[in-house]
């Protein structure tokens, strides 16, 4: 089968195509014919191997312990592994796996689920990662009421995109952050105010609950915007070869033991329920993904370049 492989750490022009073999399922495991690959801010990280820290948790030391980039997928139930009875072969799906950016790839069974009907595997493949990320970051880190006011930093980038829909479907009233050329874009996701961060502060006003997805600003900063019990949600992080702006996380912690807000880091990770909860939301017409542009597949290199420089519009896609 074709893949986009990568021996070493680089920047993404280290992926290149080539025949490998095809996987085989394990026992719980499904093998899926990838029509489709989200391309998220992780799959730069893994590529170049930064921050480092990523390389000590077991992504590979010296070189990367996976060859084939590539998480969030759509596409065909090809096979199923030894005990998995709710997919079969035909199946449309989309999920999480390893090695989406192939013809081929292997995805834990508990990681998939029906692909929704009205969606194409392009817009299917965008869901999975910044979708859970969102859904997860408001319902469980941010415990998000209705009626509550909710800042969404980063609000027209792949979580962004979907934390603003998700926040109105729990019945928040959501303010978006963004630049001047997406504010449209938000508004027509359901912001019921926009904030131009070119051209004014967010921190008019103070929110129960602020998402950051932005991964620069400081503590202080966010804290400003914040209730006096609000909640901040902090997505990912940016800044540094070493720890990748995780220290931002970890000083939120330390502040928790003294102050009345709630300061949280998301450690998100991908479950059956949370993409069926996805599915009826989109099949519900409630929650859409938006596409900033799609790429073949042999422009994996140019994807992930696209979207480490920050400036999208919703998901990028690979096209097998």
């Amino acid at each position: 089968m074709k893949a986009m492989v990568q021996d070493r750490y680089g920047n993404p022009d280290v992926l290149e195509p080539r025949d490998i073999a095809r996987p085989a399922p394990g026992p719980g495991e499904v093998l899926v014919r990838v029509h489709a690959a989200g391309v998220d801010p992780g799959v730069w990280h893994l590529t170049t191997g930064q921050p480092y820290l990523l390389r000590l948790l077991g992504f590979g030391l010296r070189r990367p312990k996976n060859a084939v980039r590539g998480l969030d997928f759509a596409g065909t139930v090809e096979e199923t592994g030894e005990g998995v009875t709710r997919f079969r072969p035909g199946d449309e799906v989309f999920g999480e796996c390893t090695g989406a950016f192939a013809e081929y790839a292997v995805a834990k069974a508990d990681r998939l689920a029906a692909k929704p009907a009205r969606l194409s595997f392009e817009q299917a493949a965008a869901v999975t990662i910044s979708g859970c990320t969102a859904l997860r970051g408001l319902r469980d880190a941010g415990r998000v009421r209705p009626g509550q006011s909710v800042l969404v930093i980063g609000a027209a980038g792949g979580v962004g995109s979907f934390a603003v829909q998700l926040a109105k479907t729990f019945g928040a009233e959501v303010t978006a952050v963004c630049s001047t050329g997406k504010t449209d874009l938000v508004r027509e996701l359901g912001a019921d105010h926009v904030v131009d961060y070119t051209r004014e502060d967010f921190t008019g006003r103070r929110y129960d609950l602020v998402l950051d997805t932005a991964g620069l600003r400081s503590l202080a900063h966010l804290r400003r915007a914040l209730a006096p019990r609000g909640t901040l949600v902090i997505v990912g992080g940016e800044g540094g070869r070493w720890l990748g702006g995780i220290q931002r996380v970890l000083r939120a912690a330390v502040l928790n033991l003294v102050v009345k807000q709630h300061l949280r880091g998301l450690v998100s990770t991908v479950r059956g329920a949370d993409l069926d909860v996805l599915r009826e939301t989109i099949e519900a017409g409630r929650l859409t993904p938006v596409l900033d542009r799609t790429h073949p597949l042999a422009d994996a290199a140019a994807a992930i370049g696209h979207v480490h420089e920050g400036h999208c519009a919703g998901k990028v896609v690979l096209t097998l």
